[in-house]
């Protein structure tokens, strides 16, 4: 008999609507359901694509002795963390805080007012490890609930006052300067994996943000060594097992710190901020590696991640069948039953797929440490066809279909800079699709008619508000939707998100919030400034801010901007790998950040090609805006901008002080590119 879940839009609280645990969402009616019984809370949280969630539900929640201890002492609630980053933020503080570490699945106990008493993560059924087990843990805390109700009630508010001491934002004077952007940089050079590429041992996700950071550094000052790290980085993230070699499209990360054995869920903001990093990296050099990568990740977010309502998917799945990895991995005998002898063996060798096994029971994770010589280039394309048409005719793994406004943000951003830079229109009119939904079906569906609500499913509104980094990631993936297109609905609508970031986001003292000021209460607000899997919603609101103040000139925005960086000052000399999307627009703003009005008849190939080269230039931050003569300029930026003797011109500019105007492609490409790295010629 399923349980009040069924009744949800979350794909991951439907995975547990035929638990026998009576699960409750997270609503007051569940708090007040165990102050009326008189039980602690016991909160799980997770999210679809998460392997130990699986395996947590599978031994705990699907058995059912263990459910009626569950049903009998608590009250329980199951969060998608995905859906509610609010909540998962503040527990996982507590987490943190409690045991010194965090992951998911999450279990907190709670007392009926929400405040935190005990947290951890993923408990076994049976003890294991010096762990107990998760009855032997419910015992314990039902037990202490009743026999030392006093102490432990006492506890929980001790925990939560000192939670909310030392949660402090602590900003400098102002944004981050070039000499603290510059010790970042060599922080992150002590903390590179010279051998392995990528910073710190293992486990290693990919530092999209960093890199973004580092890439911006090295444009504006020349700095050889930060752009070598991010292109190392780039080179093994991709030859490794993290990439999925046959259909593009990278994991959530590397256990270990060779790249080689992912945990193999796949995200859409992992793979959107990679995208658009790649895409960056190719402007660099045209490497045809890093065109490779860009066109298959974009293959894969458009093939498997695309919705029927034009925005894209959170995740596809860590698990197949209940084993990790069963949908990527291959043995020897498999490749010889697809390929025959002779081109098994070959690509045995070109995949690193060994008898012994670079996985689990003898299997291997695809890596491609070497490019095949060009005389084999068919024989490659054959094989990997192939072999991805079996693979086709395994089970896949299950996917999260609900769509997150911010990372559709990230999406967006992504595949218009990439179908503008590789001339890939599919990819342009798949983003504009995407922000077609976030406007038409996101904006406007809660409360407030000016707010996103954060998620929706198969065409409809969750009841979830948006949150601080939601508004910004939209904002700025329709802001580089309108440097890719002109359309300048995209920047009116920018402009309306980020003045309810401006507005709607702030605390008594002008800084930004990651919840609506009338959000509801929380035992803690937690308004974490650092990067983590995603921009934080204070870096993602500084990036889009330093844009369209570079579109329009408003200084309300610039400011708004400078202020939103200030914590990342400290965590430039502190932490810099928590802190690259705030790094890397921080470049921006030292940079200018460039600005470049490209005017002429949308029907002239010559606009376009003026409109190409700017969008390939690497200066960071790069802003372009293009208008037709025969219109009213859209943006500040296009003011006074007339054509050249008829001829369509480019005007590049850095706060709105433009260099004269040419009508010269090669002119443009010289004016945008950025910094030479020391040493090259």
């Amino acid at each position: 008999m399923a349980n009040r879940l069924a009744l949800s839009s979350s794909p991951y609280l439907l995975q547990h609507a035929e638990n026998p645990v009576d699960w409750w969402e997270w609503e007051p009616a569940a708090f007040e359901e165990a102050a009326r019984r008189d039980v602690p809370v016991l909160l799980s949280v997770g999210y679809a694509a998460c392997h130990w969630c699986h395996v947590m539900a599978h031994e705990s929640f699907e058995d059912a002795a263990i459910a009626a201890e569950m049903n009998d002492g608590f009250v329980c609630i199951k969060v998608d963390r995905e859906e509610r980053p609010d909540v998962d933020a503040v527990y996982m503080t507590v987490t943190q805080a409690m045991t010194g570490h965090g992951g998911w699945p999450m279990t907190v106990f709670l007392t009926p007012d929400a405040e935190p008493f005990y947290a951890g993560t993923y408990f076994p059924p049976q003890p294991r490890h010096g762990s107990p087990s998760f009855p032997q843990l419910l015992e314990a805390v039902s037990q202490s609930w009743t026999e030392r109700r006093e102490s432990v009630v006492e506890a929980a508010a001790q925990a939560v006052e000192r939670l909310k001491a030392s949660i402090v934002v602590e900003g400098g004077d102002g944004p981050p300067s070039a000499d603290d952007l510059a010790y970042a940089v060599q922080v992150l050079g002590g903390q590179f994996d010279q051998v392995n590429a990528g910073f710190g041992s293992q486990p290693k996700f990919p530092p999209s943000m960093t890199l973004e950071h580092l890439m911006r550094h090295s444009a504006r000052t020349g700095d050889a060594p930060a752009l070598d790290m991010a292109a190392r980085t780039f080179e093994a993230m991709a030859r490794g097992g993290m990439y999925d070699q046959l259909a593009g499209g990278f994991a959530r990360y590397s256990v270990d710190r060779e790249w080689l054995v992912p945990h193999f869920e796949k995200m859409l903001y992992d793979n959107a901020l990679l995208l658009r990093a790649y895409t960056h990296w190719w402007r660099f050099d045209r490497s045809p590696f890093a065109e490779r990568v860009i066109r298959e990740t974009a293959g894969f977010i458009l093939t498997h991640l695309r919705t029927d309502e034009g925005g894209f998917a959170s995740a596809l799945d860590a698990d197949t069948e209940g084993v990790e990895g069963r949908f990527y991995v291959w043995t020897p005998a498999e490749l010889r039953d697809v390929l025959g002898d002779v081109d098994s063996a070959w690509a045995a060798e070109v995949f690193v797929v060994t008898e012994a096994g670079t996985f689990e029971h003898g299997a291997s994770v695809l890596q491609f440490p070497v490019d095949v010589v060009p005389a084999d280039a068919a024989r490659f394309a054959d094989v990997r066809a192939r072999l991805l048409e079996a693979r086709a005719r395994r089970t896949a793994p299950a996917r999260d279909d609900k769509v997150v406004a911010a990372w559709n943000g990230l999406a967006i951003a992504a595949l218009a800079e990439a179908g503008g830079l590789l001339r890939e229109p599919e990819w342009i009119e798949a983003a504009e699709a995407a922000a077609d939904l976030l406007v038409g079906l996101h904006l406007g569906a809660g409360e407030h008619g000016d707010r996103l609500v954060r998620v929706s499913r198969l065409g409809v509104a969750g009841r979830h508000a948006g949150l601080l980094e939601d508004h910004a990631c939209v904002a700025d993936g329709l802001l580089a939707l309108y440097c890719v297109t002109g359309h300048e609905e995209w920047l009116a609508f920018a402009g309306v998100l980020l003045d309810v970031c401006l507005t709607d986001f702030v605390d008594v003292h002008g800084e930004l919030t990651d919840t609506a000021s009338d959000a509801e209460p929380l035992v803690l607000q937690v308004n974490d400034p650092s990067d983590n899997a995603a921009p934080s919603g204070r870096s993602a609101a500084a990036m889009a801010l330093i844009t369209y103040a570079a579109l329009t000139g408003s200084a309300v925005h610039r400011e708004a901007a400078e202020r939103a960086l200030a914590p990342a000052a400290r965590l430039a000399r502190s932490a810099p790998r928590f802190a690259g999307w705030a790094l890397a627009a921080a470049e921006a703003a030292l940079d200018g950040p460039m600005e470049v009005a490209v005017v002429g008849r949308r029907d002239d190939e010559r606009t376009w090609a003026l409109h190409s080269v700017a969008l390939g230039g690497s200066r960071p931050g790069l802003v372009v805006a293009l208008g037709d003569p025969a219109d009213e300029p859209a943006v500040g930026l296009l003011l006074d901008r007339p054509l050249i003797a008829g001829d369509p011109a480019a005007y590049v500019c850095r706060d709105f002080v433009c260099q004269a105007p040419t009508s010269d492609p090669r002119q443009v490409a010289r004016l945008v590119a950025g910094q030479a790295p020391s040493g090259s010629s």
